[in-house]
């Protein structure tokens, strides 16, 4: 027993030379085996033939794993979140979503991926090589799943419906990501706060939150974002470009998701339903706001004054106040403005537009913060409490200037004595 043991360690300790060499190129194997298996890449000899379809495999190990994509079978299941693999190598893969584990690092910008082909899709990015292009239009893509996809828009094909909403996906991926509004489900848990995502590349996201990691550089100015999609919003401030015009109110957008978001207010549908009250809404991302109304949520927080917020918009204005930068300028008079909508507001005051319609009378208002004010007149609600004399009042001006009739009653007193 011992002398096994003393052989097992020394062939490891001392590996064996490798003195079967290939006449066909240069590699050299340590026994003949791995040598005769090596020879068959060069005569294109796959002997392991799949029973149930037409595919054949050099080595044996492949054939077991293909055979699984007929039988269903998927041995390998996450601990975590319970998602089955087919391959062990596909669940080591994918811990490294749970653990944020990122070992496959680009020379380039050092930004790092938890899979190399990620880095691989990712160099492109740096290259600028499409080689993928489609033949119905001039589109052109870095990865072939992607020219897959993009076909189907063409086709109609392999058009996958969700059973909850009737929505339909080119792939399967983006179905299931999909699925997961209806579900509730969030897999992929971020390791710093525990808040959880319905897909890994929202996590991914998240966690440049934490690490304050912003990898997109914009080239025009000093500025950089922790997600590209944040970047192309900012480039159209310095183009102005909105090449996205919607084909039922000609209202112009700088992305094509903004205008896919924005449809959905003339069809009127609002999928997204609150399971704490009754509100619905167009977007996700809006439901997620509304929900840290009923939990309190203020995830967002200033590193300056501890300031917090519901959401990250809120917090980027904020940080305005402390920097006193005022990004969006208007074309008219010059004036300039922490917030965009700060900057639609005042654009009123030129057009003299006043989108904001009582449904109770005629009168219409360019902001909607004043057309809810407007509102308590026709309800009689009165929420602003003088905490003096207990008077309730319907605006908070109407409040401040009765607080005034207080401090004269003060001052007379003062007088008086």
């Amino acid at each position: 027993m011992s002398s096994t043991k003393g052989c097992y360690l020394e062939e490891n300790v001392h590996p064996k030379e490798k003195t079967h060499q290939c006449n066909q190129c240069e590699k050299s194997f340590s026994n003949n085996s791995h040598l005769l298996c090596h020879v068959k890449t060069h005569t294109f000899e796959k002997p392991n033939q799949c029973t149930q379809c037409d595919k054949a495999f050099l080595h044996k190990r492949d054939l077991f794993r293909h055979i699984r994509i007929h039988t269903g079978e998927k041995p390998y299941q996450c601990s975590l979140c319970g998602k089955t693999f087919t391959q062990k190598s596909s669940l080591d893969k994918h811990h490294r979503i749970h653990s944020g584990e990122t070992p496959y690092q680009c020379s380039q910008c050092h930004k790092a991926f938890p899979q190399n082909g990620d880095l691989t899709r990712h160099m492109m990015t740096h290259s600028g090589e499409k080689p993928f292009q489609c033949s119905e239009c001039d589109k052109a893509f870095s990865l072939y799943s992607n020219l897959k996809t993009h076909l189907n828009s063409h086709t109609g094909e392999n058009q996958l419906q969700c059973s909850q909403c009737e929505k339909t996906f080119s792939c399967q991926a983006h179905m299931l990501g999909h699925m997961r509004i209806h579900t509730g489900e969030k897999p992929y848990l971020c390791k710093h706060c525990g808040q959880g995502y319905t897909q890994s590349s929202h996590l991914f996201s998240h966690l440049r939150t934490h690490t304050g990691e912003r990898p997109y550089q914009c080239l025009q100015c000093d500025k950089a974002f922790s997600q590209k999609s944040n970047l192309i919003r900012h480039m159209s401030t310095h183009t102005g470009e909105k090449p996205y015009q919607c084909n039922q109110c000609d209202k112009t957008f700088a992305q094509k998701s903004s205008l896919d978001k924005h449809h959905i207010t003339h069809t009127k549908e609002r999928p997204y339903h609150c399971c704490q009250c009754d509100m619905s809404f167009f977007q996700n991302g809006a439901l997620i706001r509304h929900t840290r109304t009923h939990t309190g949520g203020k995830p967002y927080q200033c590193s300056k004054c501890d300031k917090t917020f519901t959401h990250k918009s809120s917090l980027t204005q904020h940080d305005r106040t402390h920097t006193g930068e005022r990004p969006y300028m208007c074309s008219i008079c010059g004036k300039a403005f922490s917030g965009n909508n700060h900057l639609l507001s005042h654009m009123r005051t030129h057009t003299r537009e006043k989108p904001y319609q009582c449904n109770q009378c005629e009168k219409a208002f360019s902001k909607n913060s004043n057309l809810l004010s407007h509102m308590k007149r026709h309800t009689g609600e009165k929420s602003h409490l003088c905490n003096q004399c207990g008077k309730i009042f319907s605006h908070n001006s109407y409040l401040i200037k009765h607080m005034g009739t207080h401090q004269v009653e003060i001052k007379s007193l003062i007088e008086k004595y």
